[in-house]
């Protein structure tokens, strides 16, 4: 029995006051979603954007050890979006994702289809069917894990350059 002359709250409106509480606590703190825990939008942002590629038909053509092709456009493309001066390295795929993990790329752009065995080890973009010389396939990008202010940065330009 109840001896308060207290009226008790529903636990309802106590959930919802302490939803209330935490929500602007996070705000405080100047959490920003998507997020980049590495930084990597803001290190590349204004900076040096480190591309990493493959050969791949006319997706990526490499002569004297410069790439060209549409894919390299569209990148160079991406990085005068955000300031940055790319900064290219050719290798095979492999290296390239083992540089990914090292923090020695940020991009990985290339002949990368949708069913690519590199999902573990890097974020993957969205498919884009549209990109000159893709032939049909869907080509995705590669950047390092948990990146995802980056990766939507990139998305959201793909998007509008080549569509999904």
């Amino acid at each position: 029995m109840n001896t308060s002359s207290r009226p008790q709250r529903p636990r309802r409106a106590t959930g919802i006051v302490a939803a209330l509480a935490l929500s602007a606590a996070l705000a405080g703190c100047g959490l920003t979603i998507p997020a980049d825990p590495d930084g990597t939008l803001d290190a590349v942002t204004g900076g040096e954007l480190r591309i990493g590629t493959s050969p791949d038909g006319d997706l990526v053509e490499v002569a004297n050890g410069t790439p060209s092709g549409s894919i390299v456009d569209l990148v160079d493309d991406f990085a005068d979006s955000i300031q940055a001066e790319p900064d290219w390295t050719v290798a095979s795929e492999e290296t390239l994702v083992t540089m990914l993990e090292a923090g020695d790329l940020d991009l990985i752009a290339g002949g990368i289809t949708s069913d690519t065995p590199w999902v573990e080890r890097a974020g993957v973009s969205r498919g884009y069917t549209g990109i000159d010389g893709a032939e049909g396939r869907e080509i995705v990008m590669l950047v390092p894990l948990g990146e995802n202010a980056f990766l939507t940065a990139l998305e959201t330009f793909l998007d509008q350059e080549v569509g999904s």
